[in-house]
């Protein structure tokens, strides 16, 4: 059954009537979360040392459930109906004050944040609800989601009153529910249990989303590389070796990620069993990926404010730290699309793991110009690999 709004448009999208493209509306949308994502990896900066981790983890699972719970409503409703597009307004317009509380959420601005991500999450969730047609198959699926969006939001309001220890705790709660009620159906009593199998998905429109968010956040190591360089009193050697390898870093990535080709993932989702679950496993991979660019970047900004001077704590953790997420993600990823295990991932993981032991001894430049040399052997093995297997 299709809805049809006033301005002419449906609703719900028909995905098996033909492709679903990206809209600029969701382009557009995605606009705010360049801000976000640079204001999570300045946190991090800024805040290195477990603490500092463990919040960043928090503010980071939160923004991706806002912009994944986005995603999934433009693939299944049209974000050209006047209505929704709206709520997509709205929700950039919150994500962008969360985007500004982020660096003091643990502080001054947590209920700040809190209410405004909460208001995101739930006021999405209840439009649907209120739109959608009485006899939908989606419509019970939307409701046992916003009851798990309020059982959220009643976590992260609470966790907003106390002090830093205790608010992450909280939050870290209001997280899981979040994470962890699609894995489980989003099951309620008297509400039951919602079936990935039920749900009809466009495979192309959520590669191509995902995609297109790994390129926004690939942007912010651009900037950090850049920004870096903007600050640099001196453009001297170790500056400019400095950069020639993070820049080399991102290209790095973006290999290794967009080595696997849009239409191998479509394929993948298209031809599953279960194409709902397989979408909802992308969006959990590229939770992990794009949280590799992120704590990368970061590891950027320490190496080209100081290339030569010797790295240890938290500082080595967060260099060696980010590329492992990272090959970690791109690894799964593979292995969701192609339905094998990638070797040259897994010898690139343990190459981080030795790299780690001895980075102490060594300083940021060798340290992430070895790194850089790791990522792109990796890419280019990968790469070789599936011309010799075409």
């Amino acid at each position: 059954m299709i809805f049809q709004n006033r301005a002419g448009y449906s609703f719900l999208r028909q995905p098996e009537s033909g492709q679903v493209e990206v809209t600029t509306e969701e382009l557009f949308f995605d606009l705010i979360y360049v801000f976000l994502v640079t204001q999570i990896s300045h946190g991090l900066l800024h805040h290195l040392g477990g603490m500092g981790f463990l919040q960043t983890l928090v503010l980071w699972f939160a923004a991706w459930l806002g912009w994944q719970y986005t995603g999934w409503i433009t693939n299944w409703f049209d974000p050209r109906s006047a209505s929704l597009r709206c709520v997509l307004f709205a929700s950039m317009a919150l994500a962008l004050l969360c985007g500004a509380a982020a660096p003091e959420a643990f502080g001054a601005r947590g209920l700040s944040f809190a209410l405004c991500y909460t208001v995101m999450q739930t006021g999405r969730s209840a439009f649907v609800v209120c739109r959608l047609p009485r006899n939908h198959a989606l419509l019970p699926n939307y409701q046992r989601i916003l009851v798990w969006n309020l059982i959220s939001s009643t976590f992260w309001i609470i966790g907003a009153f106390y002090s830093s220890n205790l608010r992450l705790v909280f939050w870290s709660m209001a997280v899981l529910c979040e994470y962890v009620s699609p894995m489980l159906g989003f099951w309620l009593p008297f509400l039951g249990r919602s079936r990935t199998s039920d749900w009809t998905i466009s495979g192309s429109h959520l590669v191509e989303r995902c995609q297109l968010f790994v390129m926004v956040a690939l942007g912010e190591t651009i900037m950090a590389s850049g920004l870096s360089m903007a600050r640099a009193e001196q453009w001297t050697a170790p500056v400019l070796l400095g950069f020639c390898v993070s820049f080399l870093c991102t290209v790095a990535m973006w290999w290794l990620y967009f080595g696997t080709s849009i239409r191998q993932a479509e394929h993948a989702i298209k031809h599953s069993s279960d194409p709902g679950r397989l979408g909802a496993y992308f969006h959990y991979i590229h939770a992990i990926l794009i949280a590799g660019i992120i704590v990368t970047a970061v590891g950027m900004d320490i190496l080209l404010e100081n290339p030569l001077e010797a790295v240890s704590g938290p500082a080595l953790s967060v260099m060696i730290a980010g590329p492992i997420l990272y090959l970690s993600g791109s690894c799964i990823y593979g292995w969701i699309v192609t339905s094998r295990w990638s070797v040259w991932h897994l010898v690139g993981l343990g190459g981080f793991v030795i790299l780690f032991f001895a980075g102490a001894a060594l300083s940021p430049l060798i340290l992430c110009s070895i790194g850089t040399l790791m990522l792109l052997a990796v890419a280019w093995c990968v790469e070789r690999g599936k011309r010799r297997d075409a």
